[in-house]
This record gives structure tokens, C-alpha cells and sequence, in this order.
């Protein structure tokens, strides 16, 4: 009898144990193996952090599966079922299904607080005479510089910023910290940068730094408006809807918590506009 008991209780521990990992089924998250400050794959970044949050709110085992190269992700990976989740893609991005952001923010100016520079917008004077800009080829920082007559003054040094260059695909790659760097020594006046990668550098940089969001108010020369703020969701397969509202359920009831962890990388947060939350 004893035996037999002994044995039954063994097999109740092991169906116990069982029922445990079936209840906590994994979440596959995609982030990147080398984009700081947003993540790699020692887990260092503030979307490593929130992958880590979000796993846990739900009650799932996280697995992070590393991507490489930004423009084949969602095709290669979350199309082809390796992940489930995608972190820090645009608000309505087409190719998947997006969930409501979980924060909004806006490009930057980044000056040294002891050269005391008034950079409101782009009409600001200290944009006019300073020597070198950094910023990031293709981005709306990019735009603006055309449209107030100083690209072309900035061509050449823009391309000493370059900091990687795949020999297979063409791939540039343009290192945040570096060019915030470029500030903090004195090399550029001013740079121009995505506020949430270039804020974990502003706030660690032992040259005093400022970071001033620019408006959202602004407009090439034909008149077309240049967007500045953007809002920043997760995004899961086409016709996974199930996860799809779990995750829109989670980010409307842990606003705070987001905030918290976004707020602590030192990420300039801007109120949604009353058209996106009419829609989400």
C-alpha cells in the first residue's frame, strides 16, 4: 500500500507540475541583436525591459528571438510564425496588425547646456550659423535641413558619421550614442535626433546636456507637412486578434507601469492626439 501510495502522490506532483507549464505558455518577442539603446541580446535595452514586462503580465515564459537586419523582420521572422510579438513599430504600420501605442515622442534638438543655444524650431538662428549638425540621413531631420537651405553644408561631415556598412547589402547603420557624442565633445553644435534613441546618451553624457522636442508643426518648402511626433505600438501577425486584444487590454490598464520604464531611459513622452485616441 505504501508503494502504491507513494507512487500515486509522484504521479499527482508530475501532473501538478505539468498544469503549471501548461499554464504558462511561452511569448515569442522579436527585438533586435544590436540596436541600443532599444535592445540586444544581453537584454539591455528599455524594449528588453518591456518584453520582460509584458511576458509577465500575461503570465507567459518570455523568448526573445534576435533579429539583425531592420528591413526583412517582419517578413522573415513574424510573418513566418518565429516570434509573436513585435516591439516598437509604428502606430498603423500596414504589414501587421498594431496595437494601441504604448507611448508617443518626438525628434530632438541636442545642445550642450554651456553653450546656452535657443533652439525652439527649426526658424531658430542658432541652426543658421552653426557649423556642423549631426543628424541621420533619410530621417525628417534630414528634410527640414534641406528645406532651411543647410544639407549641403552638412554632406561631407555627415558622412564621417557613418558607423557601419554591411559589404553585402548596402546596409548603413548610423550609431546614436556616437552622434550625441559628437555634441558632448564639441565637434557639432547641434544634433538631430529621434528622442527615445538619443536619450539614454543625453542622460549618461558628463557634458551637461539639453534635449528640446521640436514642434510638430513643420513643412518642406512645397508645403507638405514634415512629421516630428510619432506614436510607437507592438505588432503581432495579421489575424492573431486574440493577442491582439490581450496586449491592447494590458497596455491601457498598465499606462502608468509603461510610463515608469520609458520615463526612467529618460524618453521625452507627448500626449496622444485626440484623433489616434478616437480610433484606438
Amino acid at each position: 500500500m505504501k508503494t502504491t501510495t507513494r507512487i500515486f502522490t509522484a504521479l499527482t506532483l508530475g501532473l501538478g507540475m505539468a498544469s503549471v507549464h501548461a499554464e504558462q505558455p511561452t511569448l515569442k518577442v522579436c527585438t533586435a541583436e544590436n540596436e541600443m539603446p532599444y535592445s540586444n541580446q544581453a537584454g539591455e535595452g528599455f524594449e528588453n525591459k518591456l518584453a520582460h514586462y509584458v511576458a509577465e503580465q500575461l503570465g507567459r515564459k518570455l523568448e526573445s528571438i534576435a533579429w539583425k537586419d531592420p528591413r526583412y523582420f517582419i517578413r522573415d521572422y513574424l510573418d513566418k510564425g518565429l516570434c509573436d510579438v513585435v516591439m516598437g513599430v509604428d502606430y498603423g504600420d500596414t504589414r501587421l496588425y498594431t496595437t494601441v501605442p504604448y507611448y508617443r515622442s518626438g525628434y530632438v534638438f541636442i545642445s550642450r547646456e554651456q553653450d546656452e543655444l535657443d533652439l525652439q524650431n527649426w526658424n531658430s538662428d542658432a541652426l543658421q550659423t552653426a557649423k556642423r549638425i549631426a543628424f541621420i540621413p533619410g530621417t525628417p531631420a534630414e528634410t527640414m535641413l534641406r528645406a532651411i537651405g543647410r544639407y549641403s553644408d552638412m554632406f561631407n561631415y555627415q558622412q564621417e558619421l557613418v558607423g557601419f556598412k554591411s559589404k553585402r547589402n548596402q546596409y548603413i547603420k548610423y550609431d546614436t550614442e556616437k552622434l550625441v557624442n559628437e555634441v558632448a565633445s564639441g565637434k557639432a553644435e547641434v544634433a538631430v535626433l529621434w528622442g527615445p534613441a538619443a536619450a539614454r546618451y543625453v542622460q549618461s553624457s558628463t557634458t551637461p546636456l539639453t534635449m528640446t522636442v521640436i514642434p510638430d508643426n513643420n513643412q518642406r518648402a512645397d508645403g507638405e507637412k514634415v512629421g516630428f511626433h510619432y506614436s510607437t505600438s507592438m505588432g503581432v501577425r495579421k489575424g492573431d486578434v486574440a493577442l491582439l486584444e490581450q496586449l491592447n487590454t494590458l497596455i491601457r490598464n498598465a499606462e502608468d507601469d509603461f510610463a515608469e520604464i520609458l520615463e526612467a531611459e529618460g524618453i521625452p513622452l507627448l500626449d496622444e492626439p485626440d484623433t489616434a485616441l478616437s480610433m484606438n
